[in-house]
């Protein structure tokens, strides 16, 4: 990768874009081979390059690495400025892990405007890398919206029977809110003399009454996006909706922007206003935490109940920033690539039996053990890692986050603590339903088990999360001190 030195970031943005591209331009849908190996080709050299940033990073500093910086419209001082920290690192090994899985899982199923299919998620791969690379406002700004568009798309062309009103709702949900965080970047480039540095936003003091309504206008955009009870309501019709691999990119990437936006963004900008305002969150991510548990328990559609149980584990995220605790903010960023991993091979495993048998409803299924048993292995193994057994990546997350709560607020760890069991409770229940028991119609007896694609697939997913759960030092020591500098920086009173 050394030809790429000083411009790696840009390489990892702009390659699937312009993979993307050329998949277009294999258009027809007799050319959907050429389309399915181009698009797997440019996913694979992609996480190649991420593995290289994953392998180059200095894990002893909280500055800013790799970084590329330009001017980009000089009139108004917006730069193609790109960094990364431990922070966002991780995400970024996710999203082009989860691409590449995306593409494979897509290989099949996908046989209707092949082209399109798979350069949307290679476009939106670019762009949401993007987001974690972006150290300027506007150039984070137009990666936040434009990944909205590939998304769109791919719910609403390949989605379900109520797909245009999922795609609809999903879009307007996620820009409306967003158009807030545009004025609070606004207000920001006049108020620090014509920049939109986002590092120098950081530095820059403002009266407290200005750090709320900044924080305010940030936590619209980002609470949309997580999704935080009551802005919730979008993520369930779109992941019913969206077909197999946008399901998996919503739940694994789309949801953690939303979070990195509170620690990019949010946080580090209006500190005080995040220590005032911390209350509302915390109540908001319990109510997340225990409601969203329940709702999900009484969930008939597969799809469904794994929507709100990526609701329900994402409150743990937003615990684990505004108890401004070390362990529980290093927890919460393991809980997001955790999530991403269990969530996206949750719904694969979803996929792999809608494909077969064209339905979601847990009441179809039944003894599916007893004609797919590498599969039943591999969902119970996931939907161990859901509810949180140690040893996965599901336990190290949610264990940190409870435990950096408690020396923070004995009562709101317990409450995160005792939920737990709900989400044991729902999950067990969809597997003792779908997984276990006798054999309900003559459709399921009819089922074959996995197919090669499927295993590996499915292989790559549980190794990730056996990985973390087993060794998360590495993914610890990566945002330890990143984490620590941005605790040190909330520490700090403003104005």
């Amino acid at each position: 990768m050394e030809i790429f030195d000083g411009h790696l970031l840009s390489f990892l943005i702009w390659a699937p874009v312009l993979v993307g591209a050329l998949v277009l331009l294999t258009g027809k849908d007799r050319r959907a081979p050429a389309a399915r190996w181009i698009a797997l080709g440019g996913s694979v050299v992609t996480f190649l390059a991420s593995a290289c940033l994953w392998a180059r990073f200095d894990r002893g500093t909280a500055q800013m690495q790799f970084v590329e910086r330009g001017d980009w419209i000089s009139r108004f001082h917006i730069e193609y400025y790109l960094g990364i920290d431990g922070i966002s690192l991780p995400l970024i090994l996710l999203t082009t892990v989860l691409t590449m899985v995306v593409v494979i899982a897509g290989w099949e199923v996908i046989r209707t405007r092949v082209a399109q299919y798979f350069a949307a998620f290679l476009i939106m791969e670019g762009l949401m890398i993007g987001v974690f690379c972006a150290l300027d406002g506007i150039l984070f700004y137009l990666f936040w919206e434009a990944m909205l568009i590939p998304m769109f798309l791919i719910i609403g062309v390949w989605g379900g029977p109520n797909r245009v009103y999922a795609a609809i709702k999903f879009f307007l949900y996620t820009l409306l809110g967003s158009l807030l965080m545009l004025v609070a970047l606004l207000f920001l480039y006049n108020a620090t003399g014509g920049s939109f540095d986002i590092l120098a936003f950081h530095a820059f003091p403002l009266s407290n009454s200005v750090q709320t309504l900044i924080f305010l206008a940030f936590f619209a955009a980002f609470a949309v996006k997580v999704p935080m009870v009551p802005v919730h309501t979008w993520l369930p019709d779109a992941h019913v909706e969206a077909p197999t691999g946008g399901s998996v990119i919503l739940a694994a990437i789309t949801l953690k922007m939303g979070a990195y936006g509170f620690l990019r963004l949010a946080m580090p900008i209006a500190p005080d206003a995040a220590a005032d305002l911390a209350w509302l969150v915390v109540t908001l991510s319990l109510v997340a935490v225990v409601y969203i548990a329940l709702v999900a328990l009484v969930q008939r559609d597969m799809k469904k109940l794994i929507a709100y149980s990526s609701i329900s584990h994402m409150g743990f995220v937003t615990l684990g920033f505004f108890v401004f605790d070390a362990q529980a903010m290093e927890g919460a960023v393991v809980q997001m690539i955790s999530h991403g991993f269990v969530s996206g091979a949750m719904f694969l495993c979803v996929g792999v039996l809608y494909d077969r048998l064209h339905s979601r409803e847990i009441a179809t299924y039944g003894g599916v053990i007893k004609v797919m048993p590498v599969f039943a292995f591999f969902m119970v193994f996931f939907a161990m890692a859901n509810a949180g057994l140690p040893g996965t990546s599901g336990f190290v997350g949610e264990f940190l986050v409870i435990l950096g709560t408690f020396s923070v607020s004995g009562f709101y760890a317990t409450i995160a603590a005792l939920t737990l069991i709900v989400g044991a409770a729902y999950t067990l229940w969809m597997v003792k339903r779908v997984v276990f028991g006798a054999i309900k119609n003559t459709e399921v007896e009819a089922l074959s088990d996995l197919n090669r694609r499927e295993f590996w697939m499915l292989s790559t997913m549980a190794a990730a999360v056996l990985l973390v759960g087993v060794w998360p030092a590495p993914l610890l020591e990566v945002m330890q001190s990143s984490v620590q500098h941005l605790l040190t920086h909330l520490a700090v009173t403003k104005l």
